[in-house]
């Protein structure tokens, strides 16, 4: 048996140690965050792999290979979008009013966008300067996700058993339900909600590519992103979208843009899609996931994205575990006083189960037929 005190002094140390290097290294720590989460959600396909005979080593590297490939995926199309069509942003940002009346019977009230429109335009003509800028630390960053995630499905059995290990016996079952925890909301995050954003993007190409608009592309590629934002989803592009038809003056093309876009786009994927694929995750109320996204997008950036929802779910999984087991604890309260006779405030005279004459009481005889 393993000295518990010195054990103790040793999960400390790590604890302080993990702090430490969080805080020195923290410039790579999202990016290492991301690496450990697609890890965790790769995990079985790399199980998959071994189990159809290729090497650790082999199954890692090809799990990781599909994980640099959905990365390159999702980047490559936005900034391809961006940088491409920043003629076309620049016109539609032109078409904008830098003010517009709005009167309701003998009220109005005029919005100024003057401000606004030249820190977009500030915004998009810097985009290009900015990437170009941080490209070799995009690409040292995307290199090191690329390792970390090798590293970990290498032998990912030899992880979990060093997490554990420091663990008393007893609470092993509280770990195992905030991984399970932690795997259900990842799986939310990467696979249902990365196969509805897909399916997004190709229904939005077609409703923009029928309505005519010549930046289709990109308001195909922010459709699909916008599915990772719970609640609003596409449905925010849409009414941007419709805005922009009534300051224009083509309000049949708004009302229409604005019905099929809401129906189609906002919610045909995710009605479609979900049901199907609800079998892999959990499902996580789109309130406590809203709640997760903006506090954690807010608090630590991007990264907030995955980390936020992970730390409601962690939030979720210990309130779980405390009433699961306030209930057990309740139990054996009543259990114990039956068996001692003892009576409460107010409570009769204690009849054991079999008097009581209820069958469905702890210890109760159901007579035969």
């Amino acid at each position: 048996m393993p000295d518990r005190r010195r054990l103790s002094v040793l999960v400390g140390v790590l604890v302080a140690v993990v702090v430490a290097t969080a805080y020195v290294l923290q410039s790579v720590f999202a990016t290492v965050f991301l690496a450990v989460t697609v890890a965790y959600v790769l995990y079985p396909v790399r199980q998959l792999l071994v189990g159809r005979g290729l090497g650790p080593r082999v199954a890692a590297a090809v799990s990781t290979a599909l994980a640099f490939v959905a990365v390159l995926a999702l980047v490559v199309p936005l900034g391809a979008a961006l940088y491409l069509r920043r003629g076309t942003l620049f016109a539609f940002l032109g078409q904008v009013p830098e003010r517009l009346t709005v009167a309701v019977g003998q009220f109005s009230y005029t919005l100024e966008f003057a401000a606004l429109l030249q820190t977009l335009q500030d915004a998009a003509g810097g985009l290009a300067f900015g990437l170009a800028q941080r490209l070799p630390a995009l690409s040292f960053k995307l290199f090191l996700f690329t390792l970390v995630v090798y590293a970990l499905l290498i032998r990912p059995a030899r992880l979990g058993e060093t997490l554990l290990r420091p663990v008393p016996r007893q609470y092993h079952d509280i770990v195992v339900a905030f991984h399970e925890r932690t795997r259900s909301m990842l799986y939310g995050i990467y696979v249902l909600q990365a196969a509805v954003a897909v399916a997004t993007f190709f229904v939005a190409m077609v409703v923009f590519l029928v309505f005519g608009y010549d930046s289709w592309f990109t308001l195909s590629v922010l459709s699909g992103l916008l599915q990772f934002v719970p609640v609003l989803g596409p449905s925010l592009l849409v009414l941007v979208v419709g805005a922009t038809e009534v300051v224009a003056g083509n309000l049949n093309q708004a009302v229409a843009i604005v019905t099929v876009g809401l129906v189609v786009v906002g919610f045909l994927p995710d009605a479609i899609l979900r049901p199907r694929l609800a079998h892999i995750a959990t499902d996580v109320p789109a309130s406590v996931y809203f709640i997760g996204f903006t506090g954690g997008t807010l608090s630590v950036g991007l990264v907030g994205i995955v980390a936020g929802p992970v730390a409601v779910a962690w939030l979720a999984e210990a309130v779980a575990l405390l009433s699961a087991e306030t209930d057990v604890e309740d139990r054996h309260i009543a259990v114990d006083d039956w068996a001692t006779g003892s009576e409460g405030p107010g409570a009769g005279s204690a009849t054991s189960p079999e008097e009581s004459g209820d069958p469905e009481a702890p210890g109760a005889v159901e007579e035969p037929d």
